[in-house]
């Protein structure tokens, strides 16, 4: 029974997003933005030279047809390349930029309302958000109270984290509330237990994410752990992995999978760095029960390259990827079809540092050659249920 394997690059975008001009950076839309060109732009450029060399060498995604795809977003005649998969440029319709909007159309569903965003103002929370924070953390105060990048609000906040025991919480031009505590000062566990106690406020708020942002170290060398934990809204109907489940069908997460979707059809989650992630990966392409699905995702794109504005670890995490990706490839099965794709963008070349709004590639191996042309999001979840041969919900349409 043939096997689906849906693997998001997390922030790969390719550019084109006919509303990016509605989305911002600080005070600059997005119009322009580009993750995938401008990396590729910059390596030939020779501006992306740390830890690697040259233009961007991801032979495996390119044969699946990445740069036509990137041609398609901009909405020119792909290049005359062969290619072994088939391609397409993917347009998001859910008003946000960010992973649950991304992930949760990808699989079927458009969010049906606006998210909550808090304002780029300091104190950026409501006191009763922030009373509930204090009383759940048992502290007299939070730390940041703002907008902010990860690294840095650890930075920042980090040594007063240590002194007071205050938690930090940040949030970003995503609809999300952070909050960074040291695993040993604060404990790991009771920042969980935080986490998931705001949870329903927010989530009431539609704030998409309460996401707990562990950390280890001593002042002057914090650094984040894997231990990052989401606490997303349930989605407010069925997705692929219910489709999927309610089939009968066996359903795996990897990576962020499962707290995307608050583990609603999904029977096994694995988790960890993505290095972690590629070997759980791995041994599905082996292991995974016939006609199952199997559901991935990649983030150190985004956490730690996009975010952090790093061309050149942004391209050495894309080689690296491509060249595990070529392992895999030749040892799926006959009648399996793996999908590429991402759920944004987040341009490292981009002033600021949120989240891109672009199109992204859909790739997809075992189900022939050629260009598919542009689709929406909701198509993929479409075409891996034509393919696993279960009923299909919401208004994708299946490109197979």
């Amino acid at each position: 029974m043939m096997r689906a394997f849906l693997v998001v690059m997390d922030s790969v975008g390719i550019g084109g997003a006919p509303d990016a001009a509605s989305y911002f950076n600080g005070d600059l839309p997005d119009t322009g933005s580009n993750t995938l060109g401008h990396i590729a732009e910059a390596c030939a450029a020779g501006r992306a030279d740390k830890g690697r060399s040259g233009p961007l060498n991801v032979p495996n995604l390119a044969s699946l047809g990445l740069f036509q795809a990137l041609d398609l977003a901009a909405g020119k005649k792909s290049r005359n390349q062969d290619v072994t998969g088939r391609f397409a440029a993917a347009t998001e319709v859910s008003k946000g930029k960010d992973t649950p909007s991304g992930h949760w159309e990808l699989a079927g569903l458009p969010v049906p309302w606006d998210w909550h965003y808090f304002p780029d103002a300091q104190p950026a929370f409501p006191a009763d958000v922030t009373a509930k924070a204090c009383e759940l953390a048992g502290t007299s105060g939070i730390l940041g109270n703002c907008h902010g990048s990860g690294t840095v609000m650890i930075d920042r906040f980090g040594e007063e984290h240590f002194e007071t025991g205050m938690p930090i919480c940040y949030t970003s031009a995503d609809s999300v509330f952070q909050i960074a505590a040291h695993e040993e000062v604060f404990g790991l566990d009771r920042l969980y237990d935080m986490c998931k106690g705001l949870a329903p406020m927010l989530h009431g708020m539609k704030v998409g994410r309460v996401i707990a942002r562990p950390f280890v170290g001593t002042p002057g060398n914090f650094k984040r752990t894997a231990r990052r934990r989401d606490f997303a809204i349930t989605p407010p109907g069925p997705v692929v992995t219910n489709w999927a489940q309610d089939a009968g069908r066996a359903v795996y997460a990897v990576g962020k999978i499962g707290d995307i979707f608050s583990m609603t059809g999904i029977d096994e989650v694995r988790k960890g760095t993505d290095v972690t992630l590629m070997g759980h990966l791995s041994d599905l392409v082996d292991t995974a029960r016939d006609g199952s699905l199997t559901f991935a995702n990649f983030v150190e794109f985004d956490s730690e390259y996009g975010h952090r504005r790093d061309i050149a670890g942004y391209a050495r995490h894309l080689e690296w990827f491509d060249a595990e990706l070529g392992r895999l490839l030749g040892r799926l099965r006959d009648g399996d079809m793996m999908v590429l794709t991402a759920d944004h963008g987040n341009d490292p070349s981009w002033p600021g540092t949120d989240h891109t709004r672009e199109r992204v590639p859909v790739l997809v191996t075992g189900k022939g050659e050629g260009e598919i042309g542009q689709i929406a999001f909701a198509d993929v979840a479409a075409s891996i249920a034509a393919h696993l041969n279960i009923p299909a919900q919401g208004p994708g349409r299946s490109f197979l």
